[in-house]
């Protein structure tokens, strides 16, 4: 139970990591939101692929 909790402060974490580059190399906010939702199908493939394995 307490690894979900980390893993999903782990990807939220991740995430504002990824948007905080993008935003400092001067992203537009379409492309931004095009990336996060690129990082969030990511990381729901990797949480799937390890579901699996379990």
């Amino acid at each position: 139970m307490a690894g979900n909790w980390i893993s999903i402060i782990w990807i939220i974490g991740s995430l504002i990591l990824a948007l905080s580059a993008l935003r400092s190399h001067q992203i537009n906010a379409r492309k931004g939101v095009t990336w996060v939702l690129i990082w969030i199908a990511i990381f729901f493939v990797v949480a799937a692929f390890f579901n699996a394995i379990d």
